[in-house]
């Protein structure tokens, strides 16, 4: 099965991923799906076993599901067609959390960090996972893998939660909880489960000024 399962996986997929200067990764503890209607759901049905991998990924990192008043919101989307999509050129997040701060509307113009911005072109089949700040309403990360040949079936489930794990590879921040003796299921942190391998650099979510 586990042969299977890298097989199917997206063998030409390319990873990217963008954040916004204005996010407060070190704040964020709890969060939720976005659903409803109109330009704000989902736009495709995205089955359990994906949804499932989210949470077994969030939940590594020391997040906390919560349908009140959650800090983030997960938006999951699949794209057909190739599409020409905004990136921009950063610093690895990590990094960039560890040595910054949040910017918001009192930060100096001087301190504020400009978007270089480029331009992706993704292939047929484009799987996006975008975090929503719930406080301020803005998107404060994208992840997203091009090229997801998705295939009927159960076949086609293993490859939507392959790319997910693949693209949450890109988003190593880890909660404050995470560093404090476990994450938020009671779960020991220096062996996370699920997962081979060690995750290789980490933010814990410290406080930081907003």
């Amino acid at each position: 099965m586990l042969l299977l399962s890298s097989c199917l996986t997206s063998r030409d997929a390319r990873i990217e991923s963008s954040y916004s200067y204005r996010g407060r990764f070190r704040h964020y503890r709890t969060y939720n799906f976005l659903s409803g209607n109109g330009l704000t759901a989902d736009s495709t049905r995205i089955s359990e076993a994906l949804r499932d991998a989210v949470k077994q990924r969030m939940r590594m990192q020391g997040y906390r599901f919560s349908h009140r008043n959650p800090d983030l919101m997960v938006s999951l989307k699949l794209f057909e067609g190739d599409i020409r999509f905004p990136g921009f050129v950063q610093d690895d997040i990590t990094r960039w959390v560890k040595n910054n701060e949040a910017e918001n509307e009192e930060t100096p113009d001087e301190q504020r960090h400009a978007y270089q911005q480029t331009r992706l072109l993704m292939l047929d089949g484009t799987l996006m996972v975008t975090l929503i700040d719930t406080h301020t309403d803005n998107a404060i990360w994208n992840g997203y893998a091009s090229g997801v040949v998705v295939p009927e079936g159960l076949r086609g489930e293993y490859v939507l939660v392959r790319s997910v794990r693949s693209i949450f590879d890109r988003y190593r921040i880890f909660t404050e909880n995470y560093f404090n003796g476990g994450n938020l299921d009671g779960a020991m942190n220096a062996q996370p489960s699920g997962e081979p391998g060690a995750a290789p650099s980490v933010v814990p979510a410290s406080e930081t000024p907003r």
